[in-house]
């Protein structure tokens, strides 16, 4: 598990660039799509030349998607010197990728492979950093990406002699990694293209699954939220070849000139989106949620409550980060975790019976920059659809939850007489907790004087004295909301309701892997974090 949490964790950087990103594609693809725009928008006039320049620079992410993802792996993964580490991942995977095509060149035929084909659909070959390769896809990447790791973490600090020092560190792992290169090269080009063969298989079953897909797969990757585990569910999807080519981002921004100019359903344009539905309930389902648990509060607590659930309700429609909110029931009442899924699946599946069909796995911004602007004008009859289905599933999660949580009591957030949540500084906390006063830069033997004038480095200190201190921190990474920390002793982590009590929206405990659910700052409450540790 611990493994596990920090891979997820890692693979999850690159995609946080997917939100501008596709805004840039939607926009660029809107403002050069001719049908929708009129003859302003035709090839050649000015307005095509300089939207189409910023369309360009828009499709980066989508276009590098597999060099984003290995080099990106490292920050997280590489136990030193994560920045030289992305350098050395980087020139090895380009080193691998130049082999394949150096063997491919010259043996393609008695491996089964064409190699004059032209990349894209069904070749089974790719463009990366400029090299005609094999298309492995994130996952290919990943694997060299995790080789060079473990080789930059074996030999980094090898020390060799005085007169060869110009060839130590990152060198010395470059010289190790391209050796090794070239026996997973081959492995690669004896083995991908029979997984491609199997991969193709798969998309067939997935699309010939249909709606019956799209409720199972919306149903687990609700399910598995509180493990941080989701993240290894959808991916492949989304960003690789399991359901299509290239993956379903990179495939629907692609095919987005083509939908646009087309009035036929999106469901028999594009039916391998359909798996990206997951972000239905983030957009009607949170503000039922967050209804209900105003509506079953104390009165006293609904002030303060509203002050909670308006925030991470607009973080979860807009930006479509639903742990927030999430993890503020999930631990005090899992049978409404379990129903909020049911209720996700439900609600997606609703959607695509009527013929709503998508990148809709975020909130409302990247639902409108993949989606509504660029599609809008030849199939805004099937999102007004949209509307009276994602109300009336609001209505119902609001009905359900209010019932159930009367029913059975549940103390979801403002149902708690002595019930605080805030902001605390470490000194008040350490003393409400029975703890020592080490915050004091007077003392010798503290970590460097917290600035409680900063929140967020009062909520890493705070953070850090509930999982035990510095003493029993193995590693730590992040998601888009979370802090993941591996610790030595899980018995010294303290429970749930005391994370809460500083201001995070409480922990989730897998063995020693733990995870604080901090929402859209972890980032910046991270590099306080890690500034408490030493890890610059």
């Amino acid at each position: 598990m611990q493994k596990i949490q920090k891979f997820g964790g890692a693979m999850f950087t690159p995609v946080l660039l997917f939100a501008f990103a596709g805004i840039v594609v939607g926009l660029g693809t809107l403002f050069t799509t001719e049908v929708i725009m009129g003859p302003i928008a035709a090839e050649g006039t000015l307005w095509y030349n300089v939207w189409n320049v910023v369309l360009s620079g828009g499709w980066t992410v989508f276009n590098q998607l597999p060099l984003l993802f290995a080099i990106a792996l490292p920050i997280g993964l590489a136990r030193k010197q994560s920045g030289r580490c992305c350098m050395e991942v980087l020139v090895s995977y380009l080193t691998f990728n130049y082999f394949v095509n150096a063997i491919l060149s010259a043996w393609g035929p008695q491996l089964g492979v064409d190699f004059t084909a032209e990349v894209g659909n069904a070749s089974g070959l790719a463009m990366i950093g400029g090299i005609k390769t094999l298309d492995m896809g994130m996952v290919g990447a990943l694997l060299i990406s995790g080789v060079v790791i473990a080789l930059h973490n074996r030999f980094f600090d090898t020390e060799l002699p005085e007169w060869l020092g110009v060839f130590s560190g990152s060198t010395f792992v470059y010289m190790v990694a391209f050796f090794v290169m070239i026996p997973c090269a081959i492995a690669a080009v004896l083995v991908w293209p029979k997984v491609q063969v199997g991969m193709h298989v798969f998309q067939g079953l997935i699309m010939s699954a249909g709606t019956l897909g799209v409720t199972i797969f919306v149903f687990l990757e609700r399910l598995l939220i509180p493990f941080g585990l989701h993240h290894l569910l959808y991916a492949p999807f989304y960003y690789d070849n399991v359901a299509v080519n290239g993956g379903i981002y990179a495939a629907w921004a692609r095919a987005l000139p083509d939908l646009a100019a087309s009035t036929e359903s999106l469901k028999s344009l594009a039916p391998w989106g359909a798996i990206t539905a997951t972000g239905w309930s983030k957009v009607f389902g949170v503000p039922g949620i967050a209804a209900a648990f105003y509506a079953t509060a104390r009165k006293e607590n609904r002030k303060k409550l509203l002050a909670l659930l308006v925030p991470i309700t607009i973080t979860a429609v807009l930006c479509g980060v639903t742990e927030p909110i999430e993890f503020t029931f999930l631990f005090v009442a899992p049978p409404l975790f379990v129903v909020h899924a049911a209720l996700a699946a439900l609600l997606s599946t609703c959607m695509n019976l009527v013929g709503v069909v998508g990148v809709f796995s975020g909130g409302l911004i990247e639902m409108s920059s993949f989606n509504f602007i660029p599609l809008g004008a030849s199939h805004g009859l099937t999102y007004l659809m949209i509307i009276p289905v994602g109300l009336a599933f609001t209505a119902i999660y609001f009905f359900v939850f209010r019932f159930l949580i009367l029913k059975f009591n549940f103390m979801t957030p403002g149902r708690e007489e002595d019930e605080e949540i805030k902001f605390g500084s470490k000194k008040e906390f350490r003393k409400a907790h029975g703890m020592a006063q080490s915050v004091s830069s007077e003392d010798p033997d503290d970590r460097p004087a917290i600035d409680e004038g900063d929140p967020k480095a009062v909520l890493a200190a705070n953070i850090l004295d509930l999982l035990g201190g510095a003493d029993n921190i193995v590693d730590v990474t992040n998601c888009v909301t979370r802090l993941r920390v591996n610790v030595k002793d899980e018995t010294k982590v303290a429970d749930d309701k005391d994370f809460k009590s500083i201001g995070t929206m409480g922990v989730s405990k897998n063995g020693k892997a733990m995870q604080v659910i901090i929402g859209l700052t972890v980032t910046q409450v991270r590099e306080r974090f890690d500034k408490l540790l030493g890890n610059e």
